[in-house]
C-alpha cells in the first residue's frame, strides 16, 4: 500500500528564524500522525536550525535542489552530501522553475537523481507541461520524453517519488482538474510499467503539484492515482497546510 505523502515546498521563502518558529508550531500541532508521511523543504539556510526542531517528531526533511556533483569548484551550489549531514531524507528535482529559470535539461536532473540515489536520498523527480504544450495536445510527449530522459541509468526506482506538477497551473491559482492530473498520473504509471515492470510501478508514488490548496486537496485525494501533494505557497501558513496535511477521501 502507498503512503500519501504531503510535501511542502518552501521555495525562497522563510528566514532560519521563521523557519524554525514555523517547524516547532507545525510539530506540536501534528503530535503522533502516522496516516501520512509529512515532508518540509525549507531553503538551504535553515535546514539545520529545523533539523534540529524536528529531531524527535516524525516530520522529514528535504532539500529543495542539489548539484550532481559531492564537492568541487562550484561556487554557490549545494551537495547532496550536505544535504544529508544536515538531516535531510528527501531532495526536490527537476522542478519547473529550476528548468525555466536556471535551464536545467532532463540531462541535469538525471545527473543528480543518480547521485542523490548513490547517497540514499529520496529523489522527487519533478515533471510537467507548459500550457503550449498542453494546448498542442502534446503532455504525454513531453511527459514521457522527462521521464525518458530523467531515468537513463537507473535499474531501481523504489526510493524515488515523481511529482506531476503542470507549469501552467504552478504560483498562477489554476488547477488541473482531478479528473486532468489523475489521467497524467496513469500515463506516467504506466510508462513506468513499461520500464521497470508492474510491481516497481504499482509501489511508486506520484504526487501532484500546481496551486494545491486547503479547498482542492479533498477532491485531488480522492483520485485511485494521485498518492499525495507537492505543496507551494498553501505549505507556508500553517492552518492552511495542516488543512492538507489533514485531508478527507470520505
Amino acid at each position: 500500500m502507498r503512503i500519501p505523502l504531503i510535501a511542502g515546498n518552501w521555495k525562497m521563502n522563510k528566514k532560519p528564524s521563521e523557519a524554525k518558529e514555523f517547524a516547532e508550531q507545525l510539530k506540536e500541532a501534528l503530535g503522533i500522525k502516522v496516516n501520512v508521511e509529512i515532508l518540509i523543504c525549507p531553503p538551504f539556510t535553515a535546514l539545520s536550525q529545523v533539523a534540529w526542531m524536528l529531531r524527535d517528531s516524525n516530520i522529514k526533511l528535504g532539500g529543495q535542489n542539489m548539484h550532481w556533483e559531492t564537492k568541487g569548484a562550484f561556487t554557490g551550489e549545494i551537495s547532496g552530501e550536505f544535504l544529508v549531514e544536515c538531516g535531510c531524507q528527501y531532495v526536490i528535482l527537476g522542478h519547473s522553475e529550476r528548468r525555466q529559470y536556471f535551464g536545467e535539461t532532463d540531462e541535469v536532473v538525471n545527473k543528480k537523481i543518480v547521485t542523490a540515489l548513490s547517497l540514499n536520498l529520496n529523489p522527487i523527480f519533478c515533471i510537467g507541461e507548459s500550457l503550449a504544450e498542453r494546448e498542442a495536445n502534446q503532455t504525454f510527449v513531453v511527459i514521457k520524453k522527462q521521464l525518458d530522459g530523467g531515468l537513463i541509468n537507473i535499474t531501481n526506482i523504489s526510493n524515488i517519488v515523481i511529482a506531476y506538477e503542470p507549469v501552467w497551473a504552478i504560483g498562477t491559482g489554476k488547477t488541473a482538474t482531478p479528473e486532468q492530473a489523475n489521467e497524467v498520473h496513469a500515463f506516467i504509471r504506466e510508462t513506468i510499467t513499461q520500464k521497470f515492470g508492474k510491481d516497481s510501478a504499482n509501489d511508486l508514488r506520484i504526487l501532484y503539484g500546481g496551486s494545491v490548496t486547503p479547498e482542492n486537496i479533498d477532491s485531488l485525494m480522492l483520485q485511485d492515482g494521485i498518492d499525495g501533494v507537492l505543496v507551494g505557497g498553501a505549505s507556508l501558513k500553517l492552518e492552511s497546510f495542516l488543512r492538507i496535511i489533514n485531508f478527507h477521501t470520505q
